[in-house]
């Protein structure tokens, strides 16, 4: 059976540098950190810096949902892909009655009432725990929360590949539209870890900083005084279907992959997934003229994405206008491939690339074509890279 073109239609995007479409297109073109310190930890664990999402209500943007009892990270997710439905002209409600896929992914489970049940418990005993969040604590609570809003039949599925939840839940609805399973996906990402478990412990493990100064400085891509990544939270969906949809396409996903790290090298992996996606969307390396980075802000994590990038595109990676989205929003985990990818299809769309926030001194060990300032350039062709803990990679390809 012949494949379907796939294309995006409509984008909602939760995010520290804006929540829609619109804002945080303004807010990420903008050369500014939306890294701030984290005051609501318990003083006696040090200092805590993170990108969070101000302002937010759902009932601002769903009416008659309740927020109540619903986790922060579902909440984003219904939240982007009601801004994603309204978007493309549509609503939540005229997916009703037309089996919709409902695909979307997290890295963490919902550590909100995770601390609060244990909080209850060491407060007034274990009669005192919160039975609910069994169920509602679960990545896989998230798509089923918005089938449930959306009511009917649809086909929800959950991802949970770590950081490059996002991205693979876009990759794999994609490539179900592509097969005709479905003729509306609402694919993408959402995260919201900054509670105190897990942030001591990301922190501990050296995936977040503990210094409090100056902390929209801390998240510098690919830069040469880069130190470890800052953690942030937020989601990104996007409403695909196929081309001879009557929506007009912001970009079609051209191709996917995924893929993991050999034992014992971080984000070796990358290359492969990025090879294999650029296989399946039978495009050439000379074709890509821009790159959406993962580029954390790691020492270790930026250095192995820029000596696969090296491997893929060999000397003209230089001439590849790239940017990382880290050091305005931080890193949002299973959320951050999503919102690069919707991202990526807005600046295809418009032409322009976004800045690299704090990118001052450039590494002479990773070479990447990047820019602190926005670039407006029309380009027809961006892959966009993401790379999570336990070694996993995902590489999408969009075009316009």
């Amino acid at each position: 059976m012949k494949r379907r073109r796939v294309k995006i239609t409509g984008l909602g995007f939760v995010t520290p540098a804006g929540i829609g479409k619109e804002p945080f297109w303004n807010g990420i073109l903008e050369p500014i950190s939306r890294v701030t310190a984290a005051k609501k930890f318990p003083e006696e664990a040090g200092a805590f810096v993170a990108a969070e999402v101000k302002n937010f209500r759902l009932e601002q943007f769903v009416p008659g949902v309740s927020s109540k009892r619903m986790p922060r990270h579902t909440q984003f997710a219904v939240g982007a892909a009601t801004l994603a439905m309204e978007d493309a002209g549509l609503s939540l409600e005229w997916l009703r009655g037309r089996s919709p896929l409902i695909m979307i992914g997290a890295s963490l489970m919902d550590f909100g009432s995770i601390n609060k049940g244990v909080e209850m418990i060491l407060r007034k005993g274990p009669i005192n725990g919160l039975p609910s969040s069994v169920f509602s604590a679960s990545v896989s609570s998230i798509s089923g929360t918005l089938g449930e809003i959306i009511g009917g039949v649809t086909r929800t599925l959950s991802l949970q590949s770590a950081c490059c939840a996002g991205t693979d839940a876009i990759g794999h609805a994609a490539d179900m539209v592509a097969r005709g399973e479905t003729d509306y996906a609402l694919c993408g990402g959402t995260e919201s870890p900054l509670y105190f478990h897990p942030m001591l412990e990301l922190k501990m493990a050296g995936l977040a900083p503990g210094n409090p100064e100056n902390p929209e400085r801390q998240s510098r891509p690919f830069d040469l005084w880069r130190t470890t990544g800052v953690i942030g939270e937020g989601a990104c969906v996007l409403l695909l279907e196929p081309e001879e949809s009557p929506r007009p396409a912001y970009a079609y996903v051209k191709g996917y992959a995924f893929a993991s790290d050999p034992l014992d090298t971080p984000g070796a992996g990358l290359y492969d997934a990025m090879r294999l996606a650029l296989a399946n969307s039978s495009i050439q390396t000379s074709e890509v003229d821009c790159i959406n980075a993962w580029g954390p802000g790691h020492k270790i994590i930026d250095q192995a994405e820029a000596t696969a990038l090296r491997r893929v595109f060999g000397d003209g990676l230089e001439s590849i206008p790239a940017v990382s989205l880290k050091g305005a929003i931080g890193n949002p985990l299973g959320a951050g491939g999503a919102i690069q990818t919707g991202c990526a299809a807005l600046g295809l769309s418009r032409g322009a690339i976004p800045p690299t926030v704090n990118w001052q001194y450039p590494d002479p060990g990773c070479g990447l074509n990047l820019s602190a300032q926005p670039r407006y350039v029309p380009h027809q062709t961006t892959l966009i890279n993401a790379h999570g803990l336990s070694g996993t990679n995902a590489c999408v390809i969009l075009t316009r």
